[in-house]
């Protein structure tokens, strides 16, 4: 009887998804893992089934790239650096179609999508944005992701906390330092003189929302314990758009609590705060400070210049081409923490002398 490659992948104590990536040599197997893997070949004599091989390896050369919206400058900036990166490497690397996939932040389109896919066949597969932590929607991914890379599809997760999946499968993760980039805005804030600070938080339930926020509160703490209760009246939870920037600052000013800072979300919230204050006759930075998150291009034109947190959205798309075509090896224990930066401009100053407003 013919021996398995469930058998070698027994003898090497790999997974058969390992065994199938050293026979197919299409990503990168660790030195020794490798070496056990041939070993067990040779010791039980294994014969690949060339059909078989064959059709296992006929992925296309599609990349696909799921997105929450594609019209935010976020995702534009991370799937345009990446369809960019994705470019042959040289006269024998293959040209890749990179296709975006606009979920809406939806879970239940991501999985769609990822099913869709895995039908054309999808050579490599870049989940962008925050995760829904929602444990049903976390385990049906996990299995979709499972069962594509066990077939030799490399899943990027981009912007996203790892999923619990086996090991050995060529899955990386990248990650940006969401909650660090929020701890010094806070200290920023704090260092100016403020006291009362009024934050928007995205919407609850979405790794991005729950790490900004979990950075923000731990900076209020570390200054006084009691900030973080004093500031709790002014968090309010709204959703990524400008819209919803300028209805969540309206809401503060209706409750009546002072504050003379906003920190918002992402920067596009920032500037709907900053047009519900101005409409308000509220003067910004000199009654109250507004500051963003992730340092979008128009940033540096808004009047006055919005202070926000560098999220390196570029160079996280050129990281999630290398990885996905296997031009750089995955990282130890897979996983890549890409650091934000704080970037001071004109919309955040020191609290105003008379007090705080409304």
């Amino acid at each position: 009887m013919a021996v398995t490659l469930a058998e070698v992948a027994a003898r090497a104590g790999v997974s058969p998804a390992t065994v199938s990536r050293v026979l197919n040599g299409g990503y990168p197997v660790a030195g020794g893992t490798r070496t056990r893997v041939e070993q067990a070949i040779e010791d039980l004599g294994y014969v690949a089934n060339g059909p078989a091989r064959a059709l296992a390896a006929a992925t296309s050369d599609l990349v696909g790239v799921l997105v929450h919206d594609v019209a935010d400058s976020f995702f534009g900036i991370l799937a345009g650096s990446l369809q960019s990166a994705l470019a042959p490497a040289g006269p024998s690397d293959a040209r890749r179609l990179a296709v975006v996939c606009n979920t809406q932040g939806a879970p239940e389109a991501e999985l769609a999508y990822l099913a869709l896919l895995e039908g054309q066949r999808a050579g490599g597969v870049v989940l962008t944005g925050g995760a829904a932590e929602d444990p049903g929607h976390t385990a049906a991914l996990a299995a979709r992701v499972t069962r594509m890379a066990a077939g030799g599809v490399p899943v990027i997760l981009c912007g996203r906390p790892p999923l619990p999946l086996p090991d050995e499968l060529p899955v990386a993760t990248v990650m940006f330092d969401d909650r660090g980039g929020a701890f010094r805005l806070a200290e920023h804030l704090l260092a100016l003189g403020h006291r009362r600070i009024a934050y928007i938080a995205g919407p609850p339930g979405l790794s991005t929302t729950r790490e900004r926020l979990a950075g923000h509160r731990a900076a209020l703490a570390r200054h006084d314990p009691g900030l973080a209760g004093t500031c709790a009246p002014l968090t309010v939870h709204a959703g990524f758009e400008r819209a919803a920037g300028y209805d969540a600052t309206r809401e503060l000013l209706r409750r009546g609590e002072p504050f003379t800072a906003v920190a918002a979300a992402n920067d596009t919230v920032a500037t709907g705060a900053a047009a519900a204050l101005r409409d308000a006759g509220i003067r910004i930075p000199e009654e109250v400070s507004v500051a963003g998150f992730d340092d979008l291009p128009f940033c540096v034109d808004t009047a006055p210049a919005l202070t926000t947190v560098r999220v390196p959205l570029r160079e996280a798309g050129v990281l999630a081409a290398q990885l996905v075509t296997g031009r750089r090896p995955l990282p130890p224990g897979g996983l890549t923490t890409l650091p934000t930066e704080l970037m001071v401009r004109g919309s955040t100053g020191p609290p105003p002398a008379g007090g705080s407003r409304p």
